[in-house]
């Protein structure tokens, strides 16, 4: 069982590795050289092809393999000391009211500077490699969203159920499960440069933290899918007004 488990693993981080060095990145490295909306849409609706049957069937896998390590995992974690407080603390009344206020602050946060940047295409907020990525039309929009909504759904599967578990079920230690995965995460990200890498661990860090307090896959889904939506619907339908830009 632990020899197949350590080979499930390695095979897995192979294929991420290799998707993120090579072809992604040389996939992007293309799509930014593209001018065509029609030649950006077909690329857009290859990834997001890939991206579902890809990053889905992983999830599916792993968790065939190791469904009986995500409940233990997810309890291995949250008795961890510095884990421990912050559940507690979430779970009495002025804890959550400070949890609904950061929520709250981190949102208008995130959501302010874009509508004061209203048509200010040139100051667009980005972190790493990603204006590319960005949806130029009002065609592109759809798959701004699709893309958005199938990354939470899908990268979350993955990398805060299932890679967790399987790590967990080879080590037996519930933080080093996360934190590895998420790891893996950052890494997937690289061709958006370093500096995507280390927001994209960052980030993935914050989703890991909302399921840890939360127990909530669920939560970390719908977070994550807004946060990508912000980025891949608001931004251009705010700052560039894309909608108004027809193919």
């Amino acid at each position: 069982m632990q020899l197949a488990l350590v080979s499930l693993l390695l095979v897995i981080i192979a294929m991420l590795v290799m998707r993120a060095v090579t072809r992604e990145r040389k996939e992007y490295g293309q799509f930014k050289r593209l001018t065509s909306t029609v030649a950006r849409q077909k690329i857009y609706r290859k990834w997001l092809r890939e991206s579902f049957f890809m990053f889905g069937g992983l999830s599916a896998v792993v968790l065939l393999a190791s469904w009986q390590f995500v409940p233990k995992a997810l309890a291995s974690a949250r008795e961890s000391p510095p884990v421990a407080w912050a559940v507690g603390l979430v779970t009495t009344d002025l804890g959550a009211g400070i949890t609904l206020g950061v929520g709250v602050a981190l949102a208008i946060g995130l959501v302010l500077p874009i509508l004061l940047l209203r048509g200010h295409e040139e100051e667009i907020p980005t972190v790493g490699d990603v204006g590319a990525l960005l949806p130029r039309t009002r065609g592109e929009l759809k798959y701004g969203a699709g893309l958005a909504i199938n990354a939470g759904l899908v990268e979350e599967l993955l990398f805060r159920l299932a890679l967790p578990a399987l790590i967990f079920g080879i080590l037996g230690n519930g933080i080093v499960a996360f934190v590895g995965a998420t790891v893996l995460f950052g890494l997937l990200h690289i061709y958006q440069g370093w500096v995507g890498v280390v927001s994209s661990t960052v980030l993935g860090l914050v989703f890991c933290a909302i399921y840890l307090l939360s127990g909530s896959i669920i939560l970390a889904i719908a977070i994550h899918a807004l946060f990508d939506l912000r980025s891949l619907v608001l931004i251009p339908l705010v700052v560039t007004r894309v909608y108004r830009i027809r193919d």
